[in-house]
């Protein structure tokens, strides 16, 4: 007999991010601290023509300029960004795209598509600082 035969009936659990995108196995702190993780401006912000779903953004990690492609096409208008700060993973092992070289990740939030945000830091925070 299964449960509604017996006139009982099961709540349906509600939907939450993390019953929707559970998390990962857990790492070690050792492993969190290989990802370097960077203020960085962003100095300049382009489509990619060719690319439904990325911009090319130029930051400015404090000394160094990076060219990283992020899929965000459908979140922003390029020119909104133009002198944004945002966090990215400096340390990420360049990667070769159709477009040209992506020289990290900018990090965001959100499932993907016109729902996605860039993570932007408080006040006071400076292109090239380490965040821990």
């Amino acid at each position: 007999m299964n449960d509604q035969e017996n006139g009982i009936t099961t709540p349906e659990l509600p939907v939450t991010q993390l019953s929707a995108d559970p998390l990962r196995p857990n790492i070690s702190i050792d492993d969190f601290a290989k990802i370097d993780l960077r203020i960085a401006k962003i100095a300049n912000a382009e489509a990619v023509p060719e690319a439904e779903k990325l911009l090319k953004l130029t930051l400015d990690i404090g000394g160094e300029t990076r060219q990283v492609f992020a899929g965000i096409k459908a979140a922003y208008n390029p020119e909104d960004l133009i002198g944004k700060l945002t966090v990215m993973v400096a340390n990420l092992e360049p990667r070769k795209m159709r477009f040209g070289i992506s020289e990290g990740m900018v990090l965001a939030a959100g499932p993907g598509g016109a729902d996605l945000w860039i993570l932007h830091p408080d006040q006071g925070a400076e292109p090239g600082m380490r965040v821990k």
